[in-house]
């Protein structure tokens, strides 16, 4: 089954207009403060507001969060308007329970409680990037790129996260880049279903 994309760190309404005209299914906006990709609520609500809402909005608006409180994370997917909360910590069985209860997908770090999604993230740790299956979506997270997308869609994730490959300078993000990772990706999706016809 063909995975779906993330595109990881937006900063900008524009790029988030294009992504969502590539074909992403997912953009991610990251609150950490110390991240280079870092937005303010405000911020991520302007770029939330240029891609439409209800059925007119066909990406899906996704909210990174480090170290805030469940009480501020929900605050902040609010007033954005964003549909799943990635905890990109050690999730605790009753984070998750809090999030959703609030009504949200949660998606959480391989290692803690397991989400509604595991990303599996190899810039922390998790190893070789192998997906570890459970009553949840894999996530794929680190490093993914152009080049490396064929590798990646044979590993079987449901959602592939993409983000530094994608830039010309931390936090900013190419269009251009991104056209070129998605007919990668259209490619490495074909290879990989012509061969599970085999």
């Amino acid at each position: 089954m063909k995975p779906e994309v993330k595109v990881c760190g937006v900063r900008d309404a524009a790029f988030a207009v294009a992504a969502a005209k590539l074909g992403v299914d997912y953009l991610g906006f990251i609150f950490e403060p110390s991240s280079p990709r870092h937005v303010t609520v405000s911020q991520a609500t302007e770029i939330a507001a240029s891609l439409g809402a209800g059925p007119r909005r066909r990406v899906r608006l996704v909210g990174v969060f480090v170290r805030e409180s469940m009480d501020e994370i929900a605050a902040a997917m609010r007033r954005a308007g964003l549909d799943v909360v990635q905890l990109h910590r050690r999730a605790t069985a009753e984070d998750v329970a809090a999030l959703k209860s609030a009504g949200y997908e949660v998606w959480t770090l391989a290692g803690g409680a397991e989400g509604d999604g595991v990303l599996f993230d190899s810039t922390h740790g998790d190893g070789e990037r192998e997906l570890r299956r459970g009553a949840y979506r894999t996530i794929l997270a680190g490093g993914v790129s152009a080049g490396n997308v064929a590798m990646a869609v044979a590993t079987g994730p449901d959602v592939l996260d993409v983000n530094s490959s994608l830039e010309t300078a931390p936090g900013i993000k190419s269009a251009a880049r991104l056209e070129d990772f998605m007919r990668a990706f259209a490619a490495a999706t074909v290879a990989d279903n012509a061969k599970g016809r085999e």
